[in-house]
């Protein structure tokens, strides 16, 4: 359901706000995953629709919008603080503390039983602006009259983190770094995976009180650490040049144009990385049971996990959801660039699906097949394996065939086929089809991945980019007229390139 303003009584209720945030929705998928009643806030529940559950209420509320509050709180026992206002482009310091008071009261007048708010770590009175708005929304909380359980966090490592993102494109894009001295400024980063178990934990411990907890990973490291660790399970060389400056401002500027970080956002990251962010209270390990991970297990987790997340990737949603289907180049999607397109056959899936199934060996890539065979020889000249394996069986396929420098990753018979590169590559590369039925027949969609490594592999795909465009989109046709032809004629079957 995706708005109801008559709450459930069955079972206390858990608020989440945040849930649309980095944090909030991987919490939200654990609280779902525990039974918990669940409401969700969102100034737009739109917005949440793709993100919930069926049993997840979500209701419009607004923290800066004092009068949406009492209806959201209204039977809530605890309530999850994932809000901030880093991203404005106002005064976040301002709305942070007008967000925390509107939250604070209603919660007080609510008779909710505890708050579970996501802080920042940091130390000493000359913090930077936004660890210090962070502990003043911390303390305007707890000041509130309710428990309150404030979790006190350095940087979060996983895939989709502003930190992690930001380390991930600084490393992939530049083989030489002049690194000012923040990067070398003290850390205790924590895996996203452990933060979530924290704030799941939070909702139970035993708590007469509000209490301030520092958590974070066993290792204390700087963003220089970080990079080079990246670098290391990516299999790139990087030099970092330091020099004995801190500008956030130039930094700020420079991130926005080789970061996904935009340039305000930088600042304020930034300007936080000035301070050292490590856990001196060790009182958290003492209440939790969570066992944070190191720095080299948190980073190989976050490429594990954005590899499972994207093979989940449904190419029509994900696509339409950045807001265009085209664009020079591909769309990014983390470190991975896709190219993707899609042709309507008046025919079945099954139909649609069977030339799809025989590409390859002796049937071949349907468009120029030269030029295939051309990129086979140079792959056996510098120790690749070519185009000489070919495959198995002219028509069956099963995951683990190779179709010569491809292998089946995932078959769906007559919807999904999607094939991994063997060739000699400065990156990692995919080619997936998919079909779907189509009110006139089917839609077939062709998508091609590339996972760069480094600047090398940037430029391949850039440098490579109009020939692909004319072989995928030449293969795609020649498919759509495979499939036209076997409606008109079901005896026909390619059988030569």
């Amino acid at each position: 359901m995706l708005e109801n303003n008559t709450p459930r009584e069955a079972a206390p209720i858990t608020l989440l706000t945040g849930a649309s945030g980095y944090v909030g929705g991987r919490l939200l998928h654990a609280l779902e995953e525990r039974g918990d009643h669940i409401r969700c806030t969102a100034r737009n529940p739109a917005f949440l629709k793709d993100e919930i559950g069926p049993e997840v209420d979500v209701v419009h509320a607004d923290v800066l919008d004092a009068t949406t509050l009492p209806a959201a709180l209204q039977g809530v026992h605890t309530a999850y603080y994932l809000i901030h206002s880093m991203g404005s482009t106002g005064n976040f310091e301002r709305q942070d503390r007008i967000g925390a008071t509107n939250f604070a009261e209603a919660a007080r007048a609510a008779g909710v039983k505890r708050i579970i708010y996501l802080g920042g770590l940091g130390h000493g009175t000359d913090l930077s602006t936004h660890l210090r708005s962070r502990h003043e929304v911390g303390r305007i909380l707890r000041e509130s009259g309710v428990p309150t359980v404030e979790l006190r966090a350095s940087i979060v490592i996983g895939s989709g983190s502003l930190s992690f993102e930001m380390i991930r494109s600084l490393v992939d894009k530049l083989p030489v770094m002049v690194t000012p001295r923040w990067v070398q400024v003290a850390a205790q980063p924590i895996a996203i995976e452990d933060l979530v178990g924290y704030l799941v934990e939070a909702a139970d411990i035993p708590l007469e009180k509000s209490e301030i907890y520092e958590i974070g990973g066993p290792d204390r490291v700087s963003y220089g650490h970080l990079m080079r660790e990246y670098a290391r399970q990516r299999g790139l060389k990087r030099i970092m040049i330091p020099v004995p400056v801190l500008s956030p401002g130039l930094s700020s500027r420079w991130l926005g144009l080789v970061t996904p970080v935009y340039a305000r956002v930088g600042r304020k990251l930034l300007d936080s990385v000035r301070n050292e962010t490590v856990v001196r209270d060790r009182q958290a390990e003492h209440v939790f049971s969570v066992q944070p991970r190191g720095v080299r297990e948190a980073i190989e987790r976050a490429l594990v996990n954005e590899d499972h997340d994207f093979a989940q990737t449904r190419w029509s949603d994900a696509l339409s959801s950045k807001g265009a289907d085209r664009s020079w180049g591909g769309v990014t999607f983390g470190s991975r660039i896709v190219d993707s397109r899609t042709v309507t056959v008046p025919a079945d899936p099954a139909v649609a699906f069977e030339p799809i199934q025989r590409i390859g060996g002796s049937v071949g890539w349907y468009f120029a097949d030269w030029m295939w065979q051309l990129r086979g020889f140079l792959d056996l000249l510098v120790g690749g394996v070519g185009m000489r394996r070919g495959r198995p069986h002219p028509k069956d396929l099963s995951p683990g065939d190779t179709v010569d420098f491809w292998r089946v990753e995932k078959l769906e018979p007559n919807q999904v086929l999607l094939l991994n590169a063997e060739m000699r590559l400065p990156g990692r590369a995919w080619l997936q089809f998919e079909v779907e039925p189509d009110e006139t027949g089917s839609v077939i969609r062709q998508t091609a991945i590339f996972d760069p490594v480094g600047l090398l592999g940037r430029l391949y795909w850039y440098i490579l980019y109009p020939m692909h465009v004319l072989i995928f989109r030449g293969m795609l046709n020649a498919i759509a007229r495979e499939a036209r032809s076997a409606v008109d004629n079901p005896q026909a079957i390619r059988s030569t390139a």
